[in-house]
């Protein structure tokens, strides 16, 4: 993944909010992070800078080049945390030795930290996920993660200066994303439920999220056994803090009212969708003029390309799923286009940001990425993917379908070279087939199929 931001304490603030922590949480470690090394990774404790002998760029130049063998156990704080301990240091040089990147990569660092965290510190992890107070966040990571020896009420208070600062910086929502990350950012979300369901519970977060804004739509609070879909969608623009722009709502209907309350409802069938944007549909379309029924469901646009829409919706079976279709398909009865062009406009910079929040990709997205060995593969693909944020299994699922999707266009194109003699006849056919790969048996039973279509 590639580090969002044009500075060190952007990056690391976007890095932290892909990990779902709150704005508070993510404030409250960077303080420690600007407390223990100024948000420098290659920083070098300064009382060992003259007992080595070396600078900080000549330490990382001598443990990157393994010439300098003693980083585990020379007792010195290094990188954006100070890590100290042999044990700790032994890991993240591992770590990063993995990664093949440096021992000073900001991103390598932080994706240890992150590791490091939610496996050894799970309490603290937790609570930087969930907490609303700076100073109960920064406290907790001096106290539990950083443990200098000075944490008199004094040093905290120092530390949750700093917080506070970096929140009036970074935190304030919008603060120089462009329409289209915020755009991104409502997808993001919504793919992060992918696959929660009724049959073991796990759409309940998502009822939670949506039942924990206040006020409720209507006064009404949603039970886990009610339909869900405009439940989901309002949660997602719930949890990406744009309900300003995007109505919450837990009927289908009434979020068609609301959007024309904003003047974001679009009645045009033949619309051409956007990401971010909500579709509605109504099941009893006839598919003949401007559909104007009753709204029975609904689903979040994730990308429209060559007028085929790709839509994530919840409660589609019981689950949040994806759906396809294409652009003035029967049943849809409308789209809600929040007007993220407001938001970003009313954005400090967002002509020229300075510092994204970060503009989490796509399910699909990432899927490339990971066909093309961005993520390393098996346990290491799981960690990289984890650690970043990201829902392993939603994007591992996404590239076994496009890889499919792919194989059986390769297995059909290959069938048909050999109807065509292309490959020759039995064992010559068999030989030639092998030496390019494929396995002969598969694809004769392709032949035989189309033979006899």
């Amino acid at each position: 993944m590639a580090l969002i931001g044009n500075d060190n304490y952007a990056k690391i603030y976007n890095f932290l909010k892909a990990q779902g922590l709150t704005d508070e949480g993510a404030v409250g470690t960077m303080a420690n992070i600007k407390a223990e090394s100024n948000g420098k990774p290659g920083n070098l404790q300064n009382t060992f800078e003259k007992k080595l002998g070396m600078t900080d760029a000549e330490y990382v130049a001598a443990v990157d080049a393994g010439t300098y063998t003693n980083f585990a156990t020379d007792g010195a704080g290094f990188g954006i945390c100070q890590w100290t301990f042999h044990t700790r240091k032994e890991a993240l040089l591992g770590y990063v030795k993995k990664m093949a990147v440096s021992v000073a990569d900001l991103e390598g660092q932080l994706l240890f930290m992150a590791h490091e965290m939610a496996t050894n510190y799970k309490s603290m992890w937790n609570l930087l996920k969930t907490t609303t107070s700076i100073k109960e966040a920064s406290d907790a990571v001096l106290t539990q993660y950083e443990r200098p020896a000075d944490q008199s009420d004094a040093a905290k208070a120092k530390r949750v200066a700093y917080a506070q600062e970096f929140y009036e910086k970074y935190a304030a929502h919008g603060k120089g994303q462009t329409e289209d990350e915020l755009r991104a950012l409502v997808v993001a979300i919504a793919e992060g439920w992918l696959g929660c369901n009724e049959a073991d519970g796990s759409h309940k977060k998502i009822i939670d999220v949506y039942n924990g804004h206040k006020p409720l739509a209507r006064g009404y609070k949603v039970k886990y056994d009610d339909e869900w879909c405009a439940t989901y969608g309002s949660a997602v623009a719930i949890e990406a803090k744009l309900t300003s722009i995007i109505p919450t709502e837990c009927g289908c209907e009434k979020h068609v009212q609301l959007f024309k309350d904003m003047g974001a409802w679009v009645e045009d069938d033949a619309y051409v969708p956007q990401r971010g944007d909500y579709v509605l549909y109504d099941w009893d379309d006839n598919g003949k003029g401007d559909c104007t029924g009753n709204t029975d469901h609904e689903g979040i646009v994730t990308e429209c390309e060559d007028g085929v829409i790709t839509v994530i919706e919840g409660n589609k079976k019981n689950a949040v799923g994806y759906r396809k279709l294409t652009v003035n398909a029967r049943y849809i009865r409308g789209y809600g286009c929040p007007d993220y062009a407001s938001i970003a406009a009313a954005a400090p910079g967002a002509a020229e940001p300075v510092n994204p929040a970060p503009a989490k990709k796509s399910v699909a997205e990432l899927a490339q990425e990971v066909i093309a060995g961005k993520w390393g593969n098996g346990s290491d693909r799981k960690l990289r993917l984890t650690a970043a944020g990201h829902d392993y299994k939603a994007v591992q699922k996404r590239v076994n379908e496009i890889l499919g999707t792919q194989k059986a266009a390769a297995l059909e194109k290959v069938a048909q070279a050999v109807i065509r003699g292309d490959y020759g006849n039995g064992a010559a056919r068999r030989k030639a087939l092998e030496a390019d790969g494929y396995d002969p048996d598969e694809v004769q039973a392709l032949v035989n199929k189309l033979l006899k279509k």
